[in-house]
């Protein structure tokens, strides 16, 4: 392994949640009375959920926490990435460390739990910790001061995980879901 701590993201990233959330999103457009074609969904959650409303339903009150509820729904039977678990573990054996920061809430706990993932965490940052948001690097420098971390990589799928990673003083890593996670890390 190149680096000794490595920092995740967790939707896009290790878990394989955008189909769900867009489907979610998508059956919570239909309850407001709207409808929207499936891939612009997908792209706009893909950007973040404050896009995705903004763009879909920007005077549509209570829609989040419909949409939240949806989604926790399907969210229930969590699916990773190909090779997440694999490579977490490999990591750990290896004597090194990872940590997650999450702009999701306490569910993030739920979904490590239901995935086996949580044992091989360090560390796991969510919106309950009240860091700023991605790309704001100030999670990232929390772990950074907190572990002495010197050589880290962060991994994620968005441009602002390697944004943030990188005004850390952290390599990054932009992952697309195309190949598994244990064939690009290690």
């Amino acid at each position: 392994m190149d680096y000794h701590d490595y920092i995740w993201d967790l939707g896009g990233t290790l878990l394989d949640n955008y189909e769900l959330s867009a489907q979610a999103f998508a059956e919570t457009l239909i309850m407001f009375g709207k409808k929207a074609d499936h891939d612009e969904i997908y792209a706009k959650l893909k950007e973040s959920t404050q896009a995705a409303l903004a763009y879909f339903v920007p005077e549509a009150e209570n829609f989040l926490t419909f949409y939240r509820i949806n989604e926790a729904k399907r969210l229930e039977n969590p699916v990773c990435f190909a090779g997440a678990k694999e490579v977490l573990q490999k990591v750990v054996a290896s004597g090194g460390r990872n940590f997650l920061i999450s702009h999701r809430d306490q569910q993030v706990l739920e979904i490590l739990d239901k995935t086996g993932l949580a044992p091989y965490f360090t560390e796991v940052i969510t919106s309950a910790n009240g860091f700023a948001r991605k790309p704001n690097p100030q999670s990232l420098l929390y772990l950074k001061n907190k572990y002495q971390i010197r050589k880290g990589l962060v991994i994620g799928d968005r441009d602002i995980d390697i944004e943030a990673g990188q005004k850390a003083g952290f390599a990054t890593l932009l992952f697309d879901g195309k190949k598994s996670l244990l064939e690009i890390v290690t």
